[in-house]
């Protein structure tokens, strides 16, 4: 699959084939391309409430190095990837990866420990929109910045009174991790076959938080619940919707994928309402549905140009 560091906003890289996985949907394809793509955003974002409730067990860094470990040991287990034979620049590239996804999931869980999980989704997407917005130096996609901003404005109620600073710049913090994750994702589906990148930077990824999430959770992670908790928020969050978003995208044009992507915001806040009882305002509401709207203008105003690529590999 050919790849971008121009990928559009808010899009979720997903992994090509991995070696010896079936090529037939099987019963998963009766949902159709575009219930197969909100089937995964729908499992990320319940995942990602899961992990919620998991954080008075183990905080923030517990639950991203359970999740981590998880998905590494399935995609490790998957994929097989081979050690030898690759550049340092291969290996450089799969550790800076591995690095903005461990660093983009450490910022956003200590994002959604302090705020709901809606607006942290929501603040979040600037980082990939701003990749959109720049990588494309079109004058209409100013536009599209301009009103995802006023979105923003209104989300922290004129000045972010309403929600906790430090959960608004750990969200933009995995905004702009997601960034950086994005363009590394891209040149890490270029230099390794299959999905044996992926497999890879989840696994520095992994090995990055063991040792945070040792010191805030210690022997708490080793409890057999909270173990099956955060394996389960592993396959929500990322084994599930991989596969789901993979056979979708045999059948489903990659601007089109991108603008489904842009509907997580309203996804999450409906999660965090299900899940947590965290309700939106009207004011809140409306600037989420502000910030999809820039997404989708940006996505649109990209593949009509031709610039919108296939999503490449992500974790």
């Amino acid at each position: 699959m050919s790849t971008s560091s121009h990928t559009a906003p808010a899009t979720r890289h997903t992994p090509v084939l991995p070696k010896g996985a079936p090529r037939r949907s099987g019963p998963l394809g009766s949902l159709g391309p575009v219930g197969l793509v909100l089937a995964g955003g729908i499992s990320v974002q319940f995942g990602a409430a899961l992990a919620v409730t998991l954080m008075p067990r183990t905080g923030a860094l517990g639950v991203v190095t359970l999740r981590l470990l998880a998905a590494a040991v399935v995609l490790l287990a998957l994929c097989r990837p081979r050690l030898r034979g690759h550049s340092r620049t291969d290996w450089g590239t799969v550790i800076v990866f591995g690095v903005a996804m461990g660093g983009m999931n450490g910022l956003f869980y200590q994002a959604v420990a302090r705020i709901p999980l809606g607006p942290a989704v929501t603040l979040e997407v600037l980082g990939p929109l701003a990749l959109s917005v720049l990588a494309s130096r079109r004058a209409i996609n100013a536009l599209w910045a301009a009103l995802a901003l006023a979105g923003v404005f209104l989300l922290g109620g004129g000045g972010f009174s309403g929600l906790d600073p430090a959960g608004v710049a750990f969200a933009l913090g995995a905004g702009a991790m997601w960034a950086t994750y994005i363009v590394f994702s891209a040149r890490t589906g270029r230099r390794f076959p299959q999905a044996d990148g992926l497999a890879l930077a989840m696994a520095v990824a992994a090995l990055l938080f063991l040792p945070l999430g040792l010191a805030e959770a210690g022997s708490r992670l080793l409890n057999p619940t909270t173990v099956a908790l955060g394996s389960a928020v592993a396959v929500l969050s990322s084994v599930l919707p991989y596969t789901l978003e993979l056979l979708a995208l045999r059948r489903l044009p990659a601007h089109t994928f991108a603008i489904l992507m842009s509907l997580e915001p309203a996804i999450a806040a409906t999660a965090g309402f299900l899940v947590l009882g965290q309700a939106l305002s009207v004011t809140e509401a409306a600037a989420i549905a502000l910030v999809i709207a820039a997404t989708i203008g940006a996505v649109r105003s990209q593949s009509g140009r031709g610039k919108v690529p296939a999503p490449a590999p992500e974790a």
